[in-house]
């Protein structure tokens, strides 16, 4: 399974939301965001400012975090859903919501980065290629106190009980992954719960916050939770998918299998394999990763036993489950907003 992918990091570089070969992926980004783009300018201050102190140094690394910021589609979640559900309006809890997610999010982003030794986000250095992994630590330590803060200090404790779910989820899925690796013996069923935790969780917690800004309390809470659920399990097997493509994807072609990771594809062609076929299939991705000729015959017969159909099939029922949960709600730009939002995530190019 590829590790946790940065969803807003993808997100314009090949944008093809419909089959109309003449869509332009900026205009339909404009789409997305023109509905909540004042509360986005105006939530890039308050993100700001909510990262400030009074060690200098501190200030120059969250500046830097700062000017290298994706597209900020975790926040886009958290207004597209709140107004959507309060007649286009928002309040000061969806400002502190979208922020404490974006802070909880960076420190996860700084802390990752430490663990897989990579020097590079985004196309940028990484904040522990540039300052070294004790103040990147430390860097990430802040964030995630800060986040928690900002909803003790107002008093948004059900805002904090949701991340704090989340967070505990992120933490379970990836040790859970790395358990299952060990021994290859990875289910339909431990996948999406596996998916469901790493990727999925965090799109939930931003739906779901969206809602319970302006509807504490409400049953609306946890529609939108599962909603955002949705768009994150189809999000990871889309993602999942693109280690068996031909295109150029930002990563080299079978790299979930050199990493031993296992994925919806390589699942299916596993349990409708016949004996000797599976022997040879787990032997490779357990003690052949390395070699590129291997790889590539496992991704052939991956292909060729039905895996990435039937990949994609699943794909497109947890996309459509989600597009069911916004027909119970008038048409409005909030919610043709969403709707292109939940399309991109199985039309996306990487």
């Amino acid at each position: 399974m590829a590790p946790v992918t940065d969803f807003s990091r993808i997100f314009l570089a090949n944008f093809t939301p419909d089959p109309t070969p003449n869509r332009n992926p900026l205009k339909v980004s404009a789409q997305i965001r023109e509905p909540i783009e004042k509360e986005m300018e105006l939530f890039e201050k308050k993100f700001q400012n909510s990262m400030k102190s009074q060690v200098p140094l501190l200030n120059r690394i969250t500046y830097y975090i700062v000017n290298r910021k994706g597209k900020q589609m975790r926040p886009m979640f958290v207004f597209l859903t709140a107004k959507l559900l309060n007649d286009g309006e928002v309040n000061e809890r969806t400002y502190r919501g979208a922020s404490v997610i974006e802070l909880i999010h960076t420190a996860s982003l700084v802390h990752d980065d430490v663990v897989d030794d990579s020097f590079k986000r985004r196309g940028f250095f990484s904040i522990n290629a540039l300052w070294k992994n004790k103040i990147a630590v430390l860097v990430g330590d802040f964030l995630l106190a800060r986040g928690m803060l900002l909803s003790v200090d107002n008093g948004d404790f059900d805002l904090l009980r949701i991340i704090s779910v989340a967070m505990r989820e992120i933490s379970e899925g990836e040790l859970l992954q790395i358990e299952k690796a060990r021994r290859l013996d990875i289910t339909e069923e431990v996948y999406y719960e596996i998916i469901r935790q790493k990727t999925a969780t965090l799109i939930a917690a931003c739906c779901s916050l969206g809602a319970a800004s302006v509807r504490p309390g409400s049953d609306q809470v946890e529609v939108f939770r599962k909603f955002g659920e949705l768009c994150g399990m189809a999000f990871q097997i889309k993602d999942d998918l693109f280690d068996y493509g031909e295109q150029r994807i930002g990563k080299p072609t079978g790299i979930d299998i050199k990493e031993q990771k296992m994925t919806l594809p390589l699942i299916y062609a596993l349990n409708h394999a016949p004996d000797k076929q599976r022997k040879w299939l787990i032997n490779s991705v357990k003690n052949h990763n390395k070699d590129r000729q291997r790889v590539r015959e496992v991704i052939e017969y991956v292909k060729e036993s039905g895996g990435l159909q039937y990949a994609e099939e699943k794909m497109m029922e947890f996309r459509d489950l989600a597009m069911d949960v916004l027909k119970d709600y008038p048409q409005s730009q909030y919610r043709q907003a969403l709707e292109l939002m939940v399309t991109y995530v199985v039309d996306r190019k990487i």
